[in-house]
């Protein structure tokens, strides 16, 4: 069988992911989310101390030490989720932890607009679930300074014959959990962007981290 993937509309994916909120850590490990995968992507921002960085879908906060530790104390960090119940989750992360320098707003992520310009956005495994992507990685692109950085961080089927036959069971599995579209090519939408790109893989081609450099 063959399955075709059908967008969600907004109300529906906040309301899918606010019952998802507590249950994050769960599917990181059921999906076999590489060990240091965030790391990864938040070092391949390249930001500095007192740099501004926002996280396009920030959810519970899960790279917030990440990019308070790349950022400092002087750096802000804007997060934009459409989940009223994953930024409840990542309010209660920051007030443990007393990061004061990050902002946090529920809104469509094609509607922000961050209060000053920005030195990184990072979408952390939430592009391929926006049915608006195109829309919401160019207004994040022309949020960016020049030699700014925008980073993609997502799975996505692995390469050759065995990708080919997963696929149909991994649109099925994230229709009924997390709404990631595995059809998608988002690496492909970013390089549009800029000659500036780059891409690795990660756990044999099934997550990666791109990255695309403003000029």
């Amino acid at each position: 069988m063959t399955y075709q993937w059908i967008d969600f509309d907004r109300a529906f994916i906040s309301e899918r992911y606010d019952r998802l909120a507590s249950l994050i850590k769960l599917f990181e490990w059921v999906l076999f989310l590489p060990p240091g995968l965030r790391r990864n992507a938040v070092e391949a921002l390249q930001l500095s101390a007192g740099d501004r960085v926002l996280e396009i879908g920030c959810g519970t906060g899960r790279n917030f030490a990440h990019l308070h530790r790349a950022v400092g104390p002087t750096g802000r960090i804007y997060g934009v989720d459409l989940s009223s119940g994953m930024l409840h989750k990542a309010r209660e992360l920051k007030a443990k932890h007393g990061w004061e320098n990050i902002a946090l707003t529920r809104s469509d992520a094609a509607d922000y607009v961050a209060p000053e310009p920005l030195d990184g956005v990072l979408f952390s495994l939430s592009y391929a679930t926006m049915p608006h992507h195109l829309q919401v990685l160019e207004h994040a692109w022309n949020q960016l300074c020049s030699g700014g950085r925008l980073i993609i961080m997502d799975a996505k089927p692995p390469p050759g014959r065995g990708g080919e036959l997963v696929l149909p069971f991994s649109a099925w599995l994230m229709r009924r959990t997390m709404l990631g579209n595995p059809y998608l090519r988002p690496w492909d939408d970013l390089a549009r962007f800029t000659q500036h790109f780059e891409m690795k893989e990660f756990l044999f081609g099934s997550y990666y981290v791109c990255c695309g450099i403003k000029p």
